[in-house]
């Protein structure tokens, strides 16, 4: 499994963990510790599928991505992620799987901890000069204790529903589209969490 890792413009697809180091340490304002590189080496090892985010300062991050790409070429060209091949136990390349069958099993792989999810949905706004209403696109992000992808996405659309404030005819997007997405930040205690 390769790594892809993105900090602004500055991106990279690496095959080991030491080159993925070695990338991180030139991010400036970044200190790579050794409970980061302990941290770091666990979710390479781990089978969690979702890209992980790791903060630099507030409101900047970077972002590691498993991938069966070899080159940066390679991971632009087919998608990202793992390019619809899933490996068997020897690490050879099965079937070929389709992208929406994967982001679907994405979604519902069981990974318990904190996901930082968003919404983009159209929220109904009254206008009182007219007395109608408008559709207004409408972000909202939260940081969420769930099981799966899935199971963070439910949680957000039922709070928003649940909201008095948030008009019923409010259309919410589907689990699957663009405007929902997610990033696993892990199984740490909620006073642990650097968000």
């Amino acid at each position: 499994m390769n790594l892809y890792i993105r900090y602004f413009d500055d991106e990279v697809v690496v095959t080991s963990v030491e080159a993925a180091f070695d990338f991180i340490r030139s991010i400036e304002g970044f200190n790579v510790t050794p409970q980061f590189e302990a941290e770091f080496r666990e979710y390479v090892e781990s089978s969690i599928p979702f890209p992980k985010r790791y903060k630099v300062r507030p409101r900047v991050y970077f972002i590691v991505i498993k991938t069966t790409a070899e080159t940066l070429a390679e991971f632009k060209a087919n998608g990202k992620g793992n390019n619809g091949t899933v490996a068997d136990g020897d690490g050879e390349q099965e079937a070929y799987v389709r992208p929406k069958d994967l982001i679907r099993q994405r979604l519902t792989d069981e990974c318990p901890g904190w996901y930082e999810g968003m919404v983009k949905f159209k929220r109904v706004i009254a206008i009182p000069e007219t007395g109608k209403h408008d559709y207004q696109d409408t972000t909202f992000s939260a940081l969420v204790k769930a099981y799966s992808a899935q199971d963070c996405y439910n949680r957000i659309i039922d709070y928003l529903q649940s909201r008095e404030d948030i008009d019923p005819r409010s259309q919410f997007p589907s689990v699957k589209g663009k405007n929902f997405q997610y990033s696993y930040i892990g199984l740490k205690p909620l006073s642990e969490l650097d968000v």
